[in-house]
């Protein structure tokens, strides 16, 4: 049996080709004026693109250079209906969960989608609370399954119905997490805001924070600096 279902965040539309250029411009690739030549089959050709409305993963292996170490991962702690389905997965709601684990599933962004799988069990990311009153980091959760097939995709019944994707080529994951702790003190997106400005132009710790490079992705990447510089932010006053 799988786990205990999280919600889709609005910040993750059902089609990927949506996504905002804000999202995909660091991963542009110039174009040629040469012919494109016919793309090889095989595993790698059929790789899925993080970029806006491409169908080619290929964008995204290239610019893949970085080895995170943990993430940052969004979902909507107030209730709002979508379909008639209240979105509402808030950290509280994880902490009830049986063993206080449940499945991330309902992501329909690619790139989003592929930082998931690249997930390890046992990272620990920060559970980050979205399109809400005041968003923010609130705790800690961690890897305790990593990404396999996200079962959603197939049901004509849910609200992530992809009818595009294939029993025998699926092509959405999910990873299963679980909860650590909150973390001491709730982190406000505006204080992270804060210190990403002044670290982008005095080259701080969170001077490429994808928070605010790749905004729209519920799931999102940090090196371990990024990691370790909001963990101290814990102990200072707001």
């Amino acid at each position: 049996m799988s786990s205990p279902r999280r919600k889709r965040s609005r910040m993750e539309p059902m089609d990927a080709k949506k996504d905002s250029a804000e999202t995909s411009q660091h991963v542009k690739v110039p174009v040629s004026k040469k012919p494109a030549k016919s793309k090889v089959k095989g595993p790698a050709a059929r790789r899925k693109s993080s970029t806006k409305g491409s169908a080619n993963e290929d964008d995204y292996e290239g610019a893949k250079k970085v080895e995170y170490s943990n993430w940052l991962m969004k979902s909507e702690p107030e209730s709002r209906l979508e379909n008639g389905v209240d979105m509402k997965f808030g950290i509280e709601d994880l902490k009830m969960q049986p063993k206080q684990t449940a499945c991330w599933d309902g992501v329909r962004n690619y790139q989003a989608r592929n930082f998931m799988r690249d997930m390890k069990v046992g990272q620990e990311a920060f559970f980050y609370h979205s399109n809400c009153k005041e968003p923010g980091i609130a705790g800690i959760i961690k890897i305790v399954k990593a990404a396999y097939v996200d079962h959603t995709q197939f049901d004509k019944k849910d609200s992530h119905y992809d009818p595009s994707s294939q029993e025998e080529n699926p092509k959405w994951s999910m990873v299963d997490v679980q909860f650590v702790r909150m973390t001491k003190r709730f982190i406000p997106l505006a204080e992270l805001k804060v210190y990403y400005q002044e670290h982008a132009a005095t080259g701080g710790p969170l001077k490429n924070m994808a928070l605010f490079t790749r905004s729209r992705l519920s799931v999102q990447p940090l090196i371990k600096e990024e990691f370790e510089f909001i963990l101290s932010l814990e102990d200072k006053d707001s």
